[in-house]
């Protein structure tokens, strides 16, 4: 066998100077701010039993559930920037910077994107008791009586109120919010009528939706949802309306630039894959890939999109 060149030799040299303290031997731990069995946490498994085969490496989801997903944010921010330990997050990571008022950590400096996962867009339905059948007589309706009709949210600040509150905004009207401990409590007012207004995912509305217990009225990504497709979107009506739930991967700041390249290469592998994508739309969720440097922009775009939202509808959770 021959000797090595110098050229080759500094290569190697470098290549170790790049990795510190990477130990390919070591699991990847993919840690999830939400408790088991949730969506956030069904694509994060999903996503690493896929990872793990493409990176021939074992791939574990964590939870730490707890302040809508900033007890799992800080542990990764704090953690050794050597490719072992990953953050799984929904798009609250981008709005919990204007909600809370203080964060122990840095949004923008202390994470490193590796790449966009999936978006989920919600569905605005009523009761059938609300006689509006289209967004244009639901504007008009609530334009009639101002702050009469109730809408309700998983809680205070989550994407279903965000959701509400750009409606109102764009549209000029007014409804009041009923905050609750999640979209289940919400589910028996909402269907009984007491509450008889919410925007929540696409594929929890479904079930109600097929069985003409609610009404959907519209779609609130861009494009109209392969669940609903005949539900037109809210911005054939309100050009510009878009809110849609989104999930990413995300690794402490400072991870060597050359893992951040191969973690992305493999995550955008399986976020393409078929199996990959037929999960996903069982969830009301489409695969959304690209590089980390667009799936980092993306998300300090929410960030700055929606503070001005949460600013101007004076929100806050602390």
């Amino acid at each position: 066998m021959p000797h090595p060149t110098r050229r080759q030799l500094l290569v190697a040299a470098a290549g170790a100077t790049a990795f510190p303290a990477y130990a390919s031997d070591q699991p990847i731990r993919i840690t999830v701010g939400f408790p088991p069995g949730g969506t956030t946490d069904v694509i994060a498994r999903l996503l690493a039993n896929n990872l793990g085969q493409k990176l021939g490496r074992a791939v574990i989801v964590e939870n730490r559930p707890g302040a809508s997903g900033n007890i799992a944010a800080q542990t990764v921010a704090r953690n050794a920037p050597d490719g072992t330990s990953l953050l799984f997050v929904p798009s609250s990571h981008a709005t919990n910077a204007s909600l809370y008022k203080k964060l122990p950590f840095d949004t923008e400096a202390d994470f490193a994107a590796i790449g966009m996962v999936a978006t989920s867009p919600y569905v605005l339905v009523v009761h059938p008791q609300i006689p509006a059948k289209t967004v244009s007589e639901f504007i008009a309706l609530l334009k009639s009586r101002p702050g009469h009709f109730q809408y309700a949210t998983a809680s205070q600040g989550t994407g279903q109120h965000l959701a509400a509150e750009l409606f109102k905004k764009m549209a000029s009207v007014d409804m009041t919010q009923i905050p609750y401990k999640g979209s289940s409590a919400a589910f028996p007012d909402l269907m009984a009528g007491r509450t008889p207004i919410m925007f929540d995912n696409v594929a929890l509305m479904v079930p109600h939706v097929r069985s003409g217990a609610l009404r959907p009225l519209a779609i609130t990504s861009t494009k109209r949802s392969p669940l609903l497709p005949e539900i037109p979107t809210v911005a054939e009506t309100l050009p510009g309306y878009e809110i849609q739930g989104w999930f990413a991967l995300l690794a402490p700041a400072k991870t060597p630039q050359p893992l951040i390249r191969d973690y992305n290469a493999a995550l955008n592998a399986v976020v393409n894959g078929a199996a990959f994508t037929t999960r996903l739309t069982d969830l009301g969720a489409e695969p959304m890939s690209g590089s980390p440097a667009m799936a980092n922009e993306y998300v300090l775009k929410e960030v700055s999109r929606w503070g001005a939202v949460i600013r101007s509808a004076n929100i806050s959770l602390s």
